[in-house]
């Protein structure tokens, strides 16, 4: 507050470029759509608007440390490696979910492949069923006198 009674102007937030890769590879790491995304996000007080600007800032390699100096070198490696490790595990993620989803397909093929055989056997048996009495009434007819 100030002398006058208002309430001063709120100082700015800044965060450090390992804060932003950390939170940006802690925010990837996490499955896509989950809850617990939302709730980092909370947690952290930041909203997805920071994530966008972060992730815009890595992509140029213009992620600057919004506070503190820190060794470029050793912050971009880490940022970078932390980018890294969220995608690779992000990937296997959606490795895993394709090969359910694969599995599941093999087994709607296989059951879709043996309805088709079993509706086959049917359609067979039912014709030669249908021949064989065509083919039993022209030969003996027991109520017909010739």
């Amino acid at each position: 507050m100030t002398s006058s009674g208002k309430p001063g102007r709120p100082k700015r937030r800044t965060f450090t470029a390992a804060y932003k890769a950390r939170i940006l590879a802690a925010y990837d790491a996490l499955p896509e759509g989950s809850p617990e995304r939302g709730a980092l996000l909370r947690k952290e007080r930041i909203y997805h608007s920071h994530l966008e600007d972060w992730r815009r800032q890595q992509a140029t390699g213009s992620l600057k440390p919004g506070g503190k100096k820190e060794k470029n070198e050793n912050s971009s490696e880490a940022a970078e490696l932390a980018r890294l490790r969220a995608e690779n595990k992000r990937l296997k993620a959606k490795n895993d979910k394709l090969t359910r989803d694969l599995g599941k397909t093999k087994t709607a093929l296989d059951i879709a492949g043996k309805a088709f055989a079993l509706l086959e056997d049917i359609s067979n048996s039912a014709d030669s069923g249908e021949n064989r009495a065509r083919s039993s009434m022209s030969i003996s007819r027991p109520w017909k006198r010739r």
